[in-house]
């Protein structure tokens, strides 16, 4: 019954921000020359996301992710600890090249499944993909669609984020890790037997996906234009399964709803904008470049990612960050920020959807104080890492 009434909030949701965006436009609330500039900022970061995640759902079709968790549970050696380090590898590595959601929606089941198969509690594995889907989206442009929409402040390269986030990143990822091993340091004692190998219905097609996931991650950080490059994978991807597998292929693919959220909260907060939202929210960001105006920046994002998510809360305060350090901040409190509240990042409501779907559950009250002290943390290191840094 949650399940059916969760499903349910997800599509009538999306449908109200649509309909408020398009009285948006249509009233002239949010002027055209508005609009369109808005459009054009938007429409390659949005052809990222559909490209990247139809080569993270057919590569998951294919038997890519499972294969991996299944050698990772190899290489572990029958010790827990060793496969919890590989992991956290996967989940953080999978977060920067493939974006937080491809964590959230295809990491997750993978390593909880792979838990409960050798006889360990899957909450640990679980939290470690919700916890680093957000944080580990620091470290590159396509890790996460603020960053995307922040890029063109760093000179629209990869070369420019990383030099301005990485000491943040690297701290936000050593931190959650660290908090969670700390946490959970009894479940993940003792040693454990391997489950027998998934077998593979379709062998040709599993080595070329993995070769084409392969090759795509080093050309995401090339320079060349992400929505391009997730693009061609995808064509690629999908030539595979026209002659491999057809019935993998199906609208479902495309991320409808995420789609239609972005785009109604793109607009709505244009909108806002137009209207002197900026200077209203002027006093509350504070200003300047010293790591107490930087704390402050970034706490401002964390509070309003778990107040209204991430992604309105990055929008609404994006004009007010100024310089790209202030910006990295901002991105701070937005990526590294959203552990506490379930709304606070869309990665954590698919998240959720998946483990309810797995038949496990999430005690909401542990989750979030955890989230809390986490980000009390986190966020405070992460922005002195960028202070001294930066």
């Amino acid at each position: 019954m949650q399940q059916t009434a969760a499903n349910r909030i997800g599509p009538i949701l999306t449908a109200l921000l649509l309909i408020a965006a398009a009285v948006a436009v249509v009233s002239g609330a949010l002027p055209w020359p508005d609009f369109e500039a808005l459009v054009e900022r938007v429409v390659p970061v949005l052809a990222f996301v559909v490209g990247i995640t139809v080569v993270a759902e057919l590569a998951s079709a294919a038997g890519v992710f499972t294969a991996l968790a299944e050698r990772l549970a190899g290489w572990g050696r029958g010790r827990i600890w060793l496969l919890w380090l590989f992991v956290l590898a996967l989940a953080v590595v999978c977060t920067a090249f493939l974006s937080l959601d491809t964590t959230a929606v295809l990491v997750t089941p993978v390593v909880v499944v792979l838990a409960l198969h050798i006889g360990v509690s899957p909450i640990p594995f679980a939290l470690a993909a919700v916890w680093l889907a957000n944080t580990a989206s620091l470290f590159l442009p396509v890790s996460n669609l603020t960053n995307l929409l922040a890029a063109e402040s760093f000179g629209g390269s990869a070369a420019g984020f990383i030099a301005a986030a990485w000491a943040p990143a690297v701290v936000g990822v050593v931190l959650s890790a660290g908090i969670l091993s700390l946490v959970f340091r009894r479940s993940l004692r003792g040693r454990f037997v391997a489950p027998e190998r998934t077998e593979i219905s379709d062998r040709p097609l599993l080595v070329y996906c993995a070769i084409v996931v392969v090759a795509l991650l080093p050309m995401l950080v090339s320079g060349l234009p992400v929505a391009i490059v997730a693009g061609a994978a995808a064509v690629l991807l999908l030539g595979a399964f026209l002659v491999r597998d057809r019935s993998a292929i199906r609208p479902s693919l495309i991320p409808w709803q995420a789609l239609g959220i972005a785009v109604g909260l793109f607009v709505l907060v244009e909108t806002a904008h137009a209207h002197g939202l900026e200077s209203l929210l002027a006093a509350v960001s504070g200003s300047g470049d010293d790591p107490l105006s930087l704390l402050h920046l970034a706490a401002v994002g964390a509070l309003g990612a778990n107040a209204i998510n991430n992604l309105p809360a990055y929008l609404v305060l994006e004009p007010l960050a100024g310089d790209p350090l202030r910006l990295v901040a901002l991105l701070i409190g937005v990526n590294l920020g959203p552990l506490v509240t379930p709304w606070a990042s869309l990665a954590t409501l698919l998240w959720h959807q998946r483990l309810t779907t797995l038949g496990v559950t999430i005690s909401w009250p542990r989750f979030m104080g955890l989230g809390l002290v986490a980000v009390l943390i986190i966020v405070p290191a992460a922005t002195l890492a960028l202070a001294l840094v930066g």
